[in-house]
């Protein structure tokens, strides 16, 4: 097995390609999994990943280890050498947000599906996502039947109103995190991330929503946890996390705000025969 390491501040990482499949083409497809503290289950989720969408694309995963405390790293290191893995492993915690960010940063195919590590996400909603990839510039799960504590699903609720009213996306449930979408989309807004330390998906649609690309949302089955308990989003932090997802949701608005006007500027700027050819974007569900 092939690795390097890099120092990202006081973060010591290690990123580690695949060696036990080679694959002799790009993939389509990479799957990024923030992990952390998921001994328990990361195995049979990334099988049963693998079994599900390997069949029907070639794929990669990036997973984003965010300074584990039990045996995921080992697992994650054995597993690369049956699978085709692309580790980026820290020894210290980053949170959530930074660990999918350092994914994105890390893709190459020209298609990111994101899901969760803790197996709540059905891999058997890819196939409908993918049939669809060419219809949208990101395609949003919707959890139809959440299944999450009645606090935390009441909890989120109160927030989308009130993120309905600054942000107007028209979708049902934008902290979902079964997500499909273009490299280019993940390129055009990765720069910007950064406000929410929890609330990635909030943020990311929002900032998406913003630079008006196009957004399709498909119902996805939501399962339990397969093991263990949620790592982020633990009752005594619930308050601290709700305050800082409010602080950040203006800070969001007003910066996407002024970006959008600065854009439509430069837009009205142009001779009338520029982008005369480029198709308008549109948000929708």
């Amino acid at each position: 097995m092939l690795g390097f390491r890099r120092k990202f501040g006081f973060i010591c990482e290690e990123q580690f390609g695949g060696a036990g499949l080679v694959q002799k083409t790009e993939p389509e497809l990479e799957i990024l999994l923030p992990v952390h503290n998921e001994a328990g289950s990361i195995e049979a989720t990334i099988r049963e990943i693998f079994d599900e969408l390997s069949p029907q694309i070639s794929l990669r995963f990036l997973i984003c280890e965010d300074g584990s405390r039990d045996d995921t790293p080992e697992i994650l290191r054995r597993l690369a050498e049956s699978f085709p893995l692309n580790l980026i492993l820290s020894e210290q915690r980053k949170g959530y947000s930074r660990a999918v960010k350092d994914g994105m940063n890390a893709l190459q195919a020209p298609y990111l599906l994101c899901l969760d590590s803790d197996g709540q996400c059905d891999p058997k909603d890819f196939a409908r996502f993918w049939s669809l990839r060419t219809s949208s510039d990101m395609l949003l799960g919707w959890r139809v039947n959440r299944a999450d504590t009645p606090l935390r699903k009441a909890m989120s609720r109160t927030f989308y109103y009130f993120y309905q009213l600054l942000f107007g996306v028209p979708v049902h449930d934008p902290s979902c995190p079964y997500v499909l979408v273009r490299k280019n989309v993940v390129h055009e807004v990765l720069g910007e991330l950064g406000a929410m330390q929890q609330g990635f998906w909030w943020e990311f649609v929002a900032r998406v929503h913003r630079h008006g690309f196009c957004i399709q949302e498909l119902p996805v089955n939501h399962r339990l946890r397969s093991s263990g308990t949620t790592q982020v989003y633990k009752l005594r932090k619930l308050p601290g996390i709700g305050w800082r997802h409010f602080l950040a949701l203006f800070a969001i608005w007003s910066q996407t705000r002024r970006d959008s006007i600065e854009r439509r500027n430069r837009a009205n700027s142009q001779p009338a025969t520029e982008g005369r050819d480029e198709p308008a974007r549109e948000t929708h569900n």
